[in-house]
């Protein structure tokens, strides 16, 4: 049975430097050699370690790579803070993609995955000292930008995240395609939406019913207004008025206004 790791000594002098060494040995095995490749013989060669000083810390070779992996996610994983909601999501979601896609942790952490498919003790594990925290920091970047009033604050923080993230862990562990910052641009959604209305004050009423705002009075009587989080600009044509409505990131309101351009 798998069990939480215990007590890894002094992080201090040797010890440290020693269980620092056998963590990288092990990622390293791991992708050279797969997971059936490594050992707790080779990772003690690797690390330069006695094979005691290992079983001291470990006991299987699955609880070293999981204890490498947690350290490695939560050194790298750690969401940026810009201030703006845009700059967060693209920087941590290429972080992401990167840490999924093209690291040694991204290779240890698919290992772990398909372990914990046919041993449940473990996949047990894995979600208890893994799964809460990842989320945490998953959500930060909407949370941070809900708390500074760039989302409103009725915004499903925790379905919102997942439909972020989601698309990066099926490309990594179902289709196997490339996991490049293209595609983890891609993945946020737009900042901006365009269309063309006839009822511009149906339009307006719609979009504050939607973001839980209260509509300016006279708002579309000008070239624009703000709407919690929302900028609207308008221009006039002989066809209707054009709208911009920028600062969305809300995926479910990104959709309501696509159908409001679509029937309005």
């Amino acid at each position: 049975m798998i069990r939480p790791s215990r007590h890894h000594g002094n992080r201090h002098g040797r010890s440290e430097e020693a269980r620092r060494a056998v963590l990288e040995a092990a990622d390293g095995l791991l992708v050279e050699k797969g997971f059936t490749g490594v050992t707790m013989e080779g990772i003690a060669l690797r690390a330069g370690v006695a094979k005691q000083t290992v079983y001291r810390w470990w006991s299987t070779k699955t609880e070293v790579l999981l204890d490498a992996f947690l350290e490695d996610s939560a050194e790298e994983l750690v969401p940026p803070d810009h201030g703006d909601l845009a700059a967060d999501l693209r920087d941590y979601l290429r972080r992401l993609a990167h840490f999924l896609g093209g690291s040694e942790s991204g290779a240890v952490f698919r290992a772990l995955i398909a372990q914990a498919q046919h041993d449940p003790a473990f996949a047990a594990v894995f979600r208890e000292r893994h799964l809460d925290a990842q989320r945490a920091r998953d959500r930060l970047p909407l949370e941070r930008a809900r708390d500074r009033g760039e989302l409103p604050g009725s915004v499903d923080v925790a379905a919102e995240t997942e439909r972020l993230v989601a698309p990066l862990y099926y490309r990594v562990l179902v289709t196997g395609e490339p996991l490049d910052e293209a595609f983890a641009d891609a993945v946020a959604p737009a900042r901006e939406l365009s269309g063309r209305v006839r009822d511009p004050d149906r339009f307006a009423a719609l979009l504050g019913r939607y973001t839980g705002c209260a509509v300016p009075a006279g708002a579309t009587s000008g070239d624009g207004f703000a709407l919690g989080p929302l900028t609207v600009r308008l221009t006039r044509s002989a066809d209707g008025v054009d709208v911009v409505v920028a600062g969305v990131v809300d995926r479910v309101l990104a959709a309501r206004v696509e159908t409001l351009f679509d029937v309005l």
